[in-house]
């Protein structure tokens, strides 16, 4: 793998992850209470021999630079590699920003094609799954394939969403449509048992959906990009364009868990899917594929007569006498008493406040970090140090799918309730 560079999307805005997004690129949105997105693919990378990697983001990437800076040395602890950021920029060449992710490596390929090395992996940054990239890479090999695409055997109703590819009975793309609906999509039906499904699976899942994440032989992407200059997306339009000139594309089958985390929904459905017992579908608890993020030394949590039933729990939290029930908290997280949290996501807190600096915030009519006294909060997604009053209740009442009220520090989105970055909630707020 070391003749491999893996280039990872950072995605555009995030718009369908707003207000998440509002402070932070796509990549840098925390998970499972102590990561953040963009450590799937490069712990993915590490743990396939693939330690070449560039990060392309041109929205909010401060965090996310924080994040790389302070997570992944990989000189130091893997070998002679590296994970960088590279952010849009105008230059006299290019005075645009990234129009789409053909565009985003277009701009950048004047540095990929210093590396000696013969194909580029090309990952998305908000996507949860657990891959040997390595597979992948051989089985492009063997292949002789141009490009590579992995595929994901879907159902009808998951189909319609996705960029679909239709191959012979040796995985060869013939076809590659996107989004099709109808008999069109009727006419991408493939025999997923030939590419190594059950009989039975094969029956429910006929579809192969694309991953969004590629291999290119370093001829065929350059080649790619330079005939076709005014292309900006590789899903709709260099595919095609690969298919259309006579290039071999070959899919790769991946039949394992694998979510986009593009709404607000998929990523609260995601984080809550991983306290599931005893086999959660995504697990982070895997010695051999490990998911490395950055080292905290936070003390281990506290929990004071607090009663926590199907819950992930970061480090450095503290609970005191409350209900905790089917949630996951992020680091320093801080719940009082006689709160109640249940289907709910905290993403904790950057910094600690001592018992003192709290007695003194309530003196002064302000509100602590975390979850105040007998408070309950349901359904929810509580973003990084916010301060939720006592005797607060976040139910979304009123049953509502979509709202916006950023001047009291929420949105609701697909139902579920999101407390900004930084917010407070008064005490006796009912949302």
């Amino acid at each position: 793998m070391k003749r491999v560079l893996a280039i990872i999307l950072g995605g555009g805005a995030g718009t369908r992850l707003y207000p998440l997004t509002k402070m932070r690129a796509k990549p840098a949105v925390p998970l499972a209470g102590k990561y953040r997105l963009i450590d799937i693919p490069i712990s993915n990378c590490i743990n396939s021999g693939i330690n070449k990697m560039y990060v392309l983001t041109q929205f909010n990437s401060a965090s996310l630079n924080r994040h790389l800076t302070q997570s992944y040395n990989l000189s130091a602890g893997f070998g002679q590699g590296f994970v960088e950021v590279l952010a849009a920029q105008q230059t006299p060449e290019s005075p645009s920003w990234f129009e789409g992710t053909a565009d985003a490596v277009r701009k950048y390929q004047w540095l990929f094609q210093e590396w000696d090395v013969d194909h580029y992996l090309i990952l998305s940054g908000d996507q949860l799954y657990r891959m040997d990239y390595s597979t992948f890479v051989d089985h492009h090999i063997n292949s002789g394939a141009d490009v590579s695409i992995g595929a994901l055997p879907v159902d009808a109703p998951q189909a319609e969403a996705f960029g679909l590819m239709h191959t012979n009975e040796h995985g060869r793309i013939r076809e590659f449509r996107e989004k099709p609906k109808g008999e069109a999509l009727k006419e991408m039906w493939v025999d997923t048992s030939r590419l190594g499904l059950s009989a039975e699976e094969a029956l429910k899942r006929p579809y192969l959906a694309s991953m969004g994440i590629y291999v290119f032989s370093r001829e065929t992407l350059f080649d790619l990009l330079a005939k076709n200059p005014t292309a900006t997306d590789f899903g709709k339009e260099l595919i095609p364009e690969s298919l259309k000139r006579g290039d071999h594309l070959q899919s790769f089958l991946f039949d394992d868990y694998w979510e986009d985390i593009g709404t607000i929904g998929a990523f609260y459905e995601a984080n809550l899917a991983l306290t599931d017992q005893p086999n959660p579908a995504f697990s982070f608890y895997d010695e051999q594929f490990p998911i490395y993020t950055r080292p905290r030394y936070l003390p281990p949590s506290k929990l004071l007569d607090a009663q926590v039933t199907q819950s992930i729990i970061g480090e450095g939290s503290m609970l005191k006498a409350c209900s905790i029930h089917h949630c996951v908290l992020g680091v320093r997280t801080r719940v009082e008493d006689e709160a109640v949290l249940q289907d709910t996501l905290v993403m904790g807190s950057d910094f600690f406040e001592s018992s003192e600096e709290r007695a003194v915030l309530r003196e002064r009519g302000g509100i602590p970090l975390g979850v105040g006294r007998g408070t309950t909060v349901k359904r929810a997604i509580l973003d990084k140090n916010v301060r939720i009053g006592r005797d607060v209740t976040i139910v979304n009442k009123d049953r509502v799918e979509e709202a916006d009220r950023p001047e009291l520090g929420f949105y609701i989105r697909n139902g579920i309730v999101v407390v900004v970055k930084n917010a407070t909630i008064a005490d006796g707020s009912v949302i």
